[in-house]
């Protein structure tokens, strides 16, 4: 880009248009890496501010995070959409309807699964008859990403195939019951190590994670908009996305760090628990032991276990059970 080229016209990108500038912005300094590091630990900054405008208790989890999410924190970019979706989350609470849906249509143009959180959004904000509000985040969506469908519709729409037609990928819960219970042959294909053979598997998980995301959608519009549900169940549809998805990388789970403690009460305290217990699960082998999984599926059991963590997370998100509060 720094030599003119034009991305997705000139040359293949895996990411949303909204990725771009934290690629880029490093390029201008004389070390990229550590330049995007400090880019990247600016951002995690950001997020710990937008979650304490909501929940300064919350704030706390996700200032000692980095210790439980490892080196991979700062070495990708996905502190980029989870602080704009902190930052919309935290506006949209507040009441600041426009500033929040043009910083969700920020984040979606970053990273899709924002986009999670859209049908929630769009009744917390017509409950308050600011409706119209949500056209801001329209707006972004389309200043980002319309600029590059017109000059270059082919690259686009490989970028979004690419991702939409990712195969069954190794760390995702269907693989890790396939790694551990059985002998898959494990391809390199779409930039990660995926099972091959098991397409069926990954479409049946695609429909739950939909089904899922449905039902929990629905949930929602049909109780009371109030700011305890909404965090709940912003966090419980980027965790259903996460879990039940056909890929599931290792820095997906740091989406969940600025929403997961933001939820309240003992279901707030269990939940945040179990982001910090797969957390640590995926660092016992991610990144010193990854090739011993990927190429030989050793530490297999620790892949499934972290994934039923994260499966039990969205349960405890998810299900409509009144945990007793505290007076606290």
């Amino acid at each position: 880009m720094r030599h003119g080229q034009v991305p997705y016209r000139d040359f293949d990108v895996e990411y949303p248009p909204g990725a771009l500038p934290v690629f880029l912005a490093p390029a201008y300094a004389s070390d990229y890496d550590s330049a995007f590091a400090w880019l990247m630990a600016g951002l995690g900054v950001c997020a710990l501010a937008c979650v304490a405008l909501v929940r300064v208790r919350a704030a706390a989890f996700v200032a000692v995070a980095p210790l439980l999410v490892g080196a991979l924190l700062l070495s990708r970019f996905d502190l980029w959409p989870a602080a704009l979706t902190a930052a919309a989350v935290a506006a949209l609470v507040r009441d600041r309807h426009r500033i929040g849906w043009a910083f969700l249509g920020a984040a979606i143009a970053a990273k899709l699964y924002p986009a999670v959180l859209v049908p929630l959004a769009l009744v917390w904000t017509a409950r308050r008859a600011r409706l119209r509000d949500a056209l801001a985040g329209a707006v972004v969506l389309a200043v980002v990403v319309l600029p590059f469908v017109a000059v270059a519709p082919g690259g686009v729409w490989r970028s979004v195939h690419g991702q939409a037609s990712r195969p069954l990928q190794v760390e995702s819960l269907g693989a890790a019951l396939i790694t551990t219970f059985g002998r898959p042959h494990v391809v390199t294909s779409h930039g990660s190590r995926n099972v091959s053979a098991h397409g069926a598997v990954g479409v049946a998980f695609a429909a739950v994670q939909l089904a899922v995301l449905l039902a929990l959608w629905v949930a929602f519009a049909r109780g009371p908009a109030d700011e305890a549900r909404f965090l709940r169940y912003a966090a419980a549809c980027v965790a259903a996305f996460v879990a039940l998805g056909k890929v599931l990388s290792p820095q997906f789970l740091v989406w969940l760090v600025p929403l997961v403690p933001l939820v309240r009460g003992r279901r707030g305290l269990a939940a945040t628990a179990l982001l910090a217990v797969a957390l640590v699960l995926t660092q016992v082998w991610f990144p010193s032991r990854y090739w011993d999984y990927a190429n030989h599926l050793r530490l297999a059991w620790v892949v499934l276990l972290r994934d039923v963590v994260l499966l039990a997370l969205l349960a405890v998100l998810a299900l409509r059970v009144r945990l007793r509060e505290g007076r606290a």
